[in-house]
């Protein structure tokens, strides 16, 4: 995969049981004595990586100046959305509505202009157990624009 982003949680077993039981990723391998999971659904792909103490985390890891760039607190990944493009959304909306998990955005249709063409795209957003937002995303059409 040219571009998997590695997830810092609080919790992975909870965000696995998020991401595997509700939206139905899998999980393609993982280290458990780490708190570490490979995970992917069709061809979109994350890392998560439990970090028992963020607040000890981020100290140590900001100040040797490795791989934590600012000191970890909810809601993770702020300034940034996952656009997650499936085949079909419409389950794992259901999905989330059934165990009243907040959907952040409701879904909806919209169509965006890409060059000479205009794409429908059904979306939602929800944020996951540590606060990253993931909008889910389905293509209904193309065409050309007008």
């Amino acid at each position: 995969m040219p571009l998997v982003p590695e997830l810092y949680v609080s919790d992975v077993q909870k965000s696995l049981a998020f991401y595997v039981d509700v939206l139905g990723f899998a999980i393609e391998w993982q280290r458990p004595e780490e708190g570490f999971a490979a995970i992917r659904l069709e061809d979109c792909c994350f890392m998560l990586e439990q970090h028992n103490s963020l607040e000890e985390a981020s100290r140590e890891e900001l100040s040797s100046g490795d791989w934590i760039t600012a000191k970890l607190e909810y809601p993770f990944g702020r300034g940034i959305n996952f656009e997650i493009t499936l085949t079909d959304i419409e389950q794992i909306y259901t999905n989330l509505k059934a165990i009243s998990y907040p959907i952040k955005l409701d879904l909806y249709q919209t169509q965006y202009q890409v060059n000479d063409q205009v794409v429908t795209v059904q979306q939602f957003l929800v944020m996951d157990p540590d606060g990253y937002l993931l909008r889910f995303a389905q293509e209904l059409n193309w065409t050309q624009k007008r």
